[in-house]
């Protein structure tokens, strides 16, 4: 899998890392293999993208994205508030980061506050955790 996380408990983040080609099966399978586990409840999220290479030309990915926000915002846990910070330094990844972050925010059920920056300087500022690996 082209995505790779760790899960920093004391700072309450779980940090993922993209890289390569990265396809819709792997955003599915990253999104049950990290957030189904019950320790990481709450929890903020830094998805760094800056070394994702390129994109596959399978179709239009606003569907994959509405999929995707769709079955995040089940995962959250009600009445939690938590933020996902999306580092996205090209302009395609940071478009897709934007599409992502609208259908995040009307998915019913989601806690999750989207932010999507081109630094992972801006990513850790708006999680408030400046010292975290990525």
């Amino acid at each position: 899998m082209p995505i790779i996380y760790s899960i920093d408990h004391e700072r309450r983040v779980v940090v993922a890392t993209w890289r390569g080609t990265v396809v819709g099966k792997d955003l599915f399978a990253y999104q049950k293999e990290a957030w189904s586990r019950p320790e990481v409840a709450g929890y903020n999220e830094l998805i760094d993208m800056l070394d994702v290479k390129e994109l596959p030309d399978t179709g239009p990915l606003g569907p994959v994205l509405e999929s995707l926000a769709t079955v995040s915002a089940k995962m959250d846990p009600a009445g939690n508030r938590s933020r996902l910070a999306i580092v996205a330094p090209n302009a395609l990844v940071f478009g897709l980061g934007r599409m992502y972050q609208a259908y995040r925010s009307i998915s019913p059920g989601s806690t999750k506050e989207v932010g999507v920056f081109r630094t992972l300087a801006e990513a850790r500022a708006f999680l408030g955790v400046n010292d975290v690996p990525a």
